[in-house]
């Protein structure tokens, strides 16, 4: 029996115009939002302490290959909310922690290591926002980053090389877990 690989075609969300960084704009001495991230036509959401607030979807990778309820939930949860929470994963609690602390150190860099990290114009991967398609677009109030890591045949090496050290490093040991679904 002989098996066929194919090779796998990179996801392209699309052009992203480039926008400036939050965290800068926070550092400025501005008094007013600027009016690029104001969303007048949304209502505030209103929480009170005896009003019942959904929550987040969980998850369960354990139960999702074996229980098919757990499969009906992660259908739900793509479907209504668009993310959720997964438990049970195998992954440590010490290698979360430290990723979430080389994360927020990432974010920490200065300035000027970041702008080697920034989106270019014709590819979404790097820091700034996806999906912004007009200079006249609402944008969140936050900045982000993404690349894709994985399979590595789709991975931007001109990219993931430039991120620092520590956190290319607890990557690839992340990326290289066993967890298995099935």
């Amino acid at each position: 029996m002989e098996l066929e690989f194919q090779e796998e075609a990179a996801v392209n969300f699309g052009k992203s115009l480039i926008v400036p960084s939050v965290q800068e704009l926070a550092k400025q001495p501005i008094v007013d939002i600027p009016p690029r991230y104001i969303r007048s036509h949304e209502d505030p959401p209103i929480a009170t302490h005896d009003s019942c607030l959904p929550s987040v979807p969980v998850i369960d990778l354990q139960k999702l290959a074996s229980v098919d309820y757990e499969l009906e939930r992660l259908h739900l949860a793509c479907k209504e909310w668009g993310f959720f929470q997964v438990i049970n994963h195998g992954v440590s609690i010490s290698l979360l922690e430290k990723f979430k602390l080389e994360i927020e150190n990432f974010f920490k860099l200065p300035y000027e290591e970041k702008k080697q990290l920034w989106q270019e114009p014709d590819n979404h991967e790097g820091f700034g926002q996806l999906f912004v398609v007009s200079e006249d677009q609402k944008l969140d109030w936050s900045d982000m980053f993404y690349i894709t890591t994985l399979p590595l045949n789709l991975r931007n090496t001109q990219l993931f090389n430039k991120l620092p050290a520590n956190l290319r490093c607890l990557n690839l040991s992340i990326s290289i877990s066993p967890i298995q679904l099935c």
